[in-house]
């Protein structure tokens, strides 16, 4: 079997307590009000996008619905608008998960840019449409932080199963 470049060593399997708990603290700190305005990074899609490549038999685009509506429900914003981005990060996710997984982390982050700005722009359509004003060209920032945070997200989110598995005299590994 060839495994992906990017592969330096076996992961063990992901805990889905860990899982939910990552999704849980990046929901949590989505929820901070800090006061909310174009250009800062949306945490929760980064997540739900590393989830859905690293584990998308687990996380799929029902969990991105699922946090997007309470992300909806949480800014008081148009029902739906969460949910469609982050279903779509989602879908889009999983589609390239297959080919994401061969890049380096940087490659990887290329990667997912345009899938980023495309769900920053539907958000952004589906504002507009509903009335909102036009936020300013800043909301372009956004996906470019994101991208940005992918390398970290990365580390910080593999580093649990990146311990070494238990010695044994009667496996190689």
């Amino acid at each position: 079997m060839i495994l992906p470049r990017s592969t330096d060593q076996l992961l063990l399997p992901a805990n889905p307590l860990f899982i939910a708990f990552s999704l849980l603290v990046a929901l949590v700190i989505e929820m901070v009000p800090i006061g909310r305005h174009g250009g800062l990074p949306d945490l929760l899609s980064v997540v739900i996008v590393f989830w859905v490549v690293h584990q998308p038999r687990r996380v799929g685009v029902g969990v991105a619905f699922l946090m997007g509506l309470l992300m909806d429900v949480n800014d008081g914003a148009l029902l739906g608008q969460h949910a469609l981005a982050y279903t779509l990060l989602a879908y889009a996710a999983i589609a390239l998960h297959r080919r994401l997984l061969w890049f380096g982390l940087a490659g990887q982050a290329l990667q997912i840019l345009p899938i980023f700005v495309a769900a920053h722009l539907v958000s952004l359509a589906v504002r507009l449409i509903a009335g909102d004003m036009f936020p300013g060209w800043l909301v372009m920032a956004a996906p470019l932080a994101e991208s940005a945070l992918w390398p970290v997200v990365t580390l910080v989110l593999l580093a649990p199963q990146r311990r070494p598995p238990d010695p044994d005299e009667n496996r190689p590994l």
